[in-house]
């Protein structure tokens, strides 16, 4: 089985590299970086999403989908969408519906940082700002209860801007579970890395 860790706006692949080393060798993870599959293309959900989906085309056997805020999003959409696709789902500080005052705020201080803050994100500025706004009317509020595989919610305790959303998220899947990493922010993957390879390593076993 392929367990593919699906990063956040903002981060690279290389931001799962201490969770993988946490994680046990017998696991075959793949880490893409989401900045290349929107090469020679406009910087919007849809086109990354359609990137994504073609990504997880050639993989016959179910897969088992990690992914952390923009990455989590993905992963739940395709979740929904190809139920019979799908092994497992971690879903780590994401939204389900789109907070879109909080885009807005965010989106306002895209416009205010210089070109160079981006430099190392993968995504332009620009990039990073129309990527936003595409994201703001998403909502999978009423197709939740169409997942049907194992699904682990988590968020960092510190990650305030996401925690009730993730506990919503909790109870929107009845099956799901929860867990809450201790000394991490939004950014779990970075924040308390062997913590999340432990979680990880607990859930993929089961």
């Amino acid at each position: 089985m392929k367990y593919i860790l699906l990063h956040g706006l903002g981060q690279a692949s290389s931001s799962w590299k201490d969770t993988v080393e946490a994680m046990d060798s017998q696991f075959d993870i793949l880490c893409p970086d989401l900045s290349q599959w929107l090469c020679n293309k406009k910087a919007c959900y849809a086109n990354l999403y359609q990137a994504f989906k073609a990504y997880c085309e050639p993989f016959r056997e179910p897969l088992n989908l990690c992914g952390l805020s923009l990455g989590g999003i993905l992963a739940l959409q395709y979740g929904i969408e190809h139920p019979k696709k799908v092994n497992s789902l971690v879903l780590i500080g994401t939204q389900y519906t789109m907070p879109k005052r909080l885009l807005q705020v965010q989106n306002v201080i895209f416009r205010i940082l210089p070109n160079s803050s981006f430099q190392k994100m993968g995504f332009g500025k620009m990039d990073f700002i129309n990527l936003s706004k595409s994201m703001m009317d998403l909502d999978f509020q009423d197709d939740l209860r169409k997942i049907r595989c194992r699904v682990l919610v988590i968020c960092g305790d510190k990650d305030k801007a996401n925690k009730s959303a993730s506990l919503r998220l909790k109870k929107q899947i009845p099956h799901a579970e929860i867990s809450i990493i201790a000394h991490a922010g939004h950014e779990v993957n970075l924040d308390n890395p062997a913590e999340l390879g432990k979680e990880l390593n607990a859930f993929f076993k089961k």
